[in-house]
């Protein structure tokens, strides 16, 4: 089997690292990631200048760019066949409802998905250098399941693991995204020079937490497991639209 692997932290992120470990042990790795942290990158794509790739010394190779440039580079100018899937991960902290928008680990599994490659983005939920060796055995079982049971189309899952030794896991569930509130407000400070700057604020509180959302599954130590699609089109206001457009 042929996994492609990326993700949005660098390629010299440690979550990475134990995840292409882990892969190796069953699967022909490459990995394509950005050279430097392009956490909140979501699906853009450099069109305003040339992209390099280069190798490091652990074999990894990285990209001048996005996570999306990363995936779409290799599966459509690097390697020499199709991979069979695409793992972006391990991300450092979760990427649970609202987040996906925003999220690159979530983009470079999309964009793997768009090319019509199975894909996974795995997430471990924790602000902290934690329990990295859990997501990388769900995202192994995850992988060999899909090796036993390949779906009959192109998947998309967003998969977020609790911080804690892989014990403790109380399973895995399959999941809707649930809804933050809105994100604190900018932090205004003033740099060394004097002039304003401004931080993006924290992440919103879980507004929709409940039964069947990811942040339930996670609040209860269960591995979350939601399918994306990416057809943003809201057609429930469809017809609503249609009359307004009306003459």
């Amino acid at each position: 089997m042929r996994i492609l692997l990326s993700n949005d932290d660098g390629y010299f992120a440690p979550g990475l690292a134990v995840l292409a470990e882990t892969l190796s042990r069953f699967a022909d790795i490459t990995v394509v990631a950005p050279e430097r942290d392009r956490s909140g990158a979501s699906n853009s794509l450099t069109l305003d200048r040339p992209l390099s790739l280069r190798q490091s010394q652990s074999g990894f190779y990285y990209v001048n760019g996005t996570p999306t440039d990363c995936v779409h580079l290799a599966v459509t100018g690097m390697l020499e066949a199709l991979p069979d899937m695409v793992v972006s991960g391990i991300n450092h902290g979760a990427n649970m409802g609202d987040d996906t928008i925003y999220s690159g680990t979530v983009a470079a599994a999309t964009e793997g998905f768009l090319l019509g490659i199975p894909s996974i983005a795995i997430s471990l939920a924790s602000g902290s250098d934690g329990n990295f060796s859990t997501a990388a055995r769900v995202a192994a079982e995850l992988v060999q399941r899909f090796q036993r049971q390949p779906f009959s189309e192109p998947v998309l899952l967003n998969v977020n693991v609790p911080d804690v030794p892989y014990a403790e896991l109380q399973g895995m569930e399959v999941t809707r995204l649930g809804k933050r509130h809105k994100a604190e407000a900018v932090v205004k400070s003033l740099n060394p020079r004097g002039q304003t700057v401004y931080w993006v604020g924290a992440a919103g509180a879980a507004q929709d937490a409940g039964e069947g959302t990811d942040f339930h599954a996670l609040s209860r130590n269960f591995v979350s497991v939601t399918p994306l699609q990416m057809d943003l089109t809201r057609f429930t206001q469809i017809g609503a639209v249609g009359t307004w457009l009306r003459p």
